[in-house]
C-alpha cells in the first residue's frame, strides 16, 4: 500500500485489486469523459449551427446538453473513485448516480429538438 497516490483516501484502503479491473474502471472513466465531450459538443453545435429551429426551443435543448455535458466528468470521477475503493474493499459495485438523470436529459433534449423543428 503505498500512501504517495492520489488519492490517498482511495489508494490507503484494501488490498491491490487484480491490474485488469483496475484497467476497466480506467476505461470506464474514459468512456465518461467521451460522453462528456459528446454532450458539450452537441451543446454547443445545437446552438452554434441553429438548424432552423425555433430559437426558444434550440436553446433549452442546448443548455440541456451543455449542462449535461458538465456534470458528467463529476460522475466519471466519483464512480471512478467509488469503483476502485469496492475492488480494494471487495464490496458490491455501486450504480453510476447520474444514468437515470441523464436519460431523463437526453429523452428531454430530443422532445425539445422535435417540437423546435416542427414550431419553426
Amino acid at each position: 500500500m503505498s500512501t504517495s497516490r492520489f488519492p490517498r483516501h482511495v489508494y490507503d484502503r484494501g488490498e491491490e485489486p487484480d491490474a485488469r479491473f483496475t484497467l476497466a474502471n480506467e476505461r470506464t472513466f474514459l468512456a465518461w469523459i467521451r460522453t462528456s465531450l459528446a454532450l458539450l459538443a452537441g451543446g454547443v453545435a445545437l446552438e452554434a449551427l441553429g438548424l432552423g429551429m425555433h430559437p426558444g426551443f434550440r436553446h433549452a435543448a442546448s443548455i440541456l446538453l451543455i449542462v449535461a455535458g458538465l456534470l458528467t466528468p463529476v460522475q466519471a470521477w466519483l464512480g471512478w473513485m467509488r469503483t476502485e475503493r469496492s475492488l480494494r474493499e471487495s464490496t458490491p459495485l455501486a450504480p453510476p448516480w447520474i444514468a437515470i438523470p441523464l436519460a431523463v436529459v437526453v429523452v428531454a433534449t430530443g422532445v425539445l429538438v422535435l417540437l423546435g423543428v416542427l414550431l419553426a
